[in-house]
Formats: C-alpha cells, structure tokens, sequence
C-alpha cells in the first residue's frame, strides 16, 4: 500500500471569495486565469498519477471546487480516487485534504483552534482487510513564525491521538514545516526559539528517541517514528530553501506499524518523488511567477515542494 504527501503549492479555483492571495485573485492582473489554472492543474497531476499512491495528503489546496478540479484531472488522465475530503469547515485560505482509491470509514477534521490563523488537522479512518488505519493530515504553521505556534498545533494533535489510543496503527503524515530535527536546526534562532529549545515534531509528538532504523528501534510506547531517519541523510528533504535541503514534509508512525504485524511500515521505503522534470538545476521546480510585484503566473512549473512517498505492507 503506497501512502504519500504533496504540498501543491496553492492551488486556488477560479471562484472569488474575498480569502485569495493577491496574485490568486481570479482573471486579474496577475493572470491567474482558465488558461494558467488548466495547466497548474495538469502538471499536478502528472506528478500524482506518476506516483500513483491508493493514498495521498494534499496540502495547500483552496477549496473543495479546487479539490474536485484536480479529482476530475486525474481521472481524465487515467487515475481515479474514489473517496475524497477536504478539510473545510474553517475558512482558511488554503487547506488540507485527502484522495483514496480505498474507503473512508469516516473522515473529519480536527480543530486546533477557533482562530483563522490555524488550519484544521484532517483526520480519516479506514479498515483495510478488517485493520483499522488512522489517518492524520498535517499543514502547520509556516517557517517563518514562532515555533510556539506549531506546538499549539502538535498539542491539538496529542490530545486527539490520547483519545484514540498510542496502540493503533496511526500515521502522522504533511507538511510540518519543521524538519524531522527541528531541536537541533532552531536552537540558535531567537526569532524563533521563543519555547526554550522545545518543538512540537520532536517534544510533543516524541521522535527524539527513535532515531535508529525501524528494525533497531527500541519501541517507546508514546513515541512516533519519522521515516526519514529511514533513508540515507543526503536523500532526507523535500524542499530546498537557499540551497539548503530541508524536510518540512514529514511521515511519523505509530510503533505498532513498525511491529511486523497487520499493517506496518516496508524497510526502506521512504523517499522523497524527484523525478527528474520536478527539478531544474539545483532547485526544485516550482510554479513559476514573476520575481517582482505584480505577481504575474507564467503557466509552468509544478510546487515549490517534492512530494514523500512511503509503503506498507497489509497482511492476508
């Protein structure tokens, strides 16, 4: 079973809510039009057929016009996901959501808070050959703010994972905007650092200790496992930002998926999707604008993120 996470880098309909990004504002100056929307569409699904996953996260998606837009793509092109949820209840401006070649038992969301500034969590359930599987779709706060605020995001986590139980098959799964050693990379930035050295990726959600490959690890019984540590160093990234590789796209588990049971992590999986037209030089190739305002859409390119894709195995 392939599982994957893409950040889509905004991926806005042509319908004007008064929410957009000022370069997002439909048939304007910027020309985010039917012509540049049609092909922002295409080349999304490209990536996506080609990965091909029964599974995919999507981050950074407006609406469920936008949701439905790329549903219909894909199955022009030959790739058709069933079942589909996006979280939006809160009028955020851009949003998670999930497509599945496999039924829901449910899928709903997560509030974090009752503020605008934080984007719902989407949860989803599924029972595949009678396992249960939880599903939690992640797009915390970006980079640039304090890391207080991704924790508050990790908490509502938490809280919700307590409820159902460290001891079920859970993956963690988005865009984090943190890296899989965000303790480590933050420490000497203030801006920042305003949380004393404490992250949500790491302290909250407890993968500081599970920094060994799956089979070595010593099971923790409220401690998830990001894949990453899984893979070779240099592999680890899924965005590049100054020429720096970093991983603000991250897959934890839970440690029963690392157990060799029902439903649990394939050894080696991981990966970041790079194939070789999502890269231009040493960056990835993003959708393309011009460099100074007026944003104008140039009609190319794909996001600004790779996709991450891992694979389980589910037992007869």
């Amino acid at each position: 079973m392939t599982l994957a996470t893409y950040n889509v880098e905004n991926l806005f309909d042509l319908q004007k809510n008064g929410n957009e990004y000022e370069e997002y504002i439909p048939n304007g100056i910027s020309k985010w039009n039917q012509k540049n929307y049609k092909i922002k569409l295409e080349n999304i699904s490209q990536v996506i057929k080609d990965i091909n996953a029964d599974i995919i996260a999507i981050e950074e998606i407006e609406t469920l016009g936008a949701l439905k837009d790329l549903r219909f793509v894909l199955k022009q092109n030959g790739l058709y996901y069933q079942y589909y949820k996006i979280a939006d209840s809160k009028n955020t401006t851009i949003k998670v959501a999930i497509l599945s070649k496999i039924p829901f038992v449910y899928a709903k969301e997560v509030s974090v808070t009752a503020s605008y500034k934080y984007r719902n969590i989407l949860e989803a359930k599924f029972k595949i050959d009678n396992k249960e599987l939880y599903i939690f779709v992640n797009h915390w706060k970006a980079k640039s703010e304090a890391e207080s605020q991704r924790i508050i995001s990790a908490k509502a986590l938490t809280k919700r994972i307590k409820q159902i139980g460290y001891d079920k098959n859970i993956i963690l799964l988005g865009d984090f905007n943190s890296d899989y050693e965000e303790y480590e990379k933050f420490k000497r930035n203030r801006k920042l650092n305003d949380t004393n050295g404490k992250t949500g990726i790491n302290h909250v959600l407890k993968t500081i200790d599970q920094t060994r490959t799956a089979s070595q690890t010593k099971y923790k019984e409220y401690n998830f496992y990001n894949l990453w540590y899984d893979t070779n160093e240099d592999e680890r990234f899924s965005y590049i930002f100054r020429g720096k590789k970093e991983t603000l796209d991250n897959i934890l588990i839970s440690q029963p998926l690392l157990k060799n049971r029902n439903i649990y992590y394939k050894e080696g999986s991981i990966s970041s999707y790079k194939p070789s037209y999502l890269l231009k030089g040493k960056k990835i190739y993003r959708w393309q604008t011009s460099r100074k305002k007026p944003y104008i859409h140039k009609g190319k390119g794909y996001s600004d993120h790779l996709p991450v894709v891992a694979r389980f195995i589910v037992t007869n």
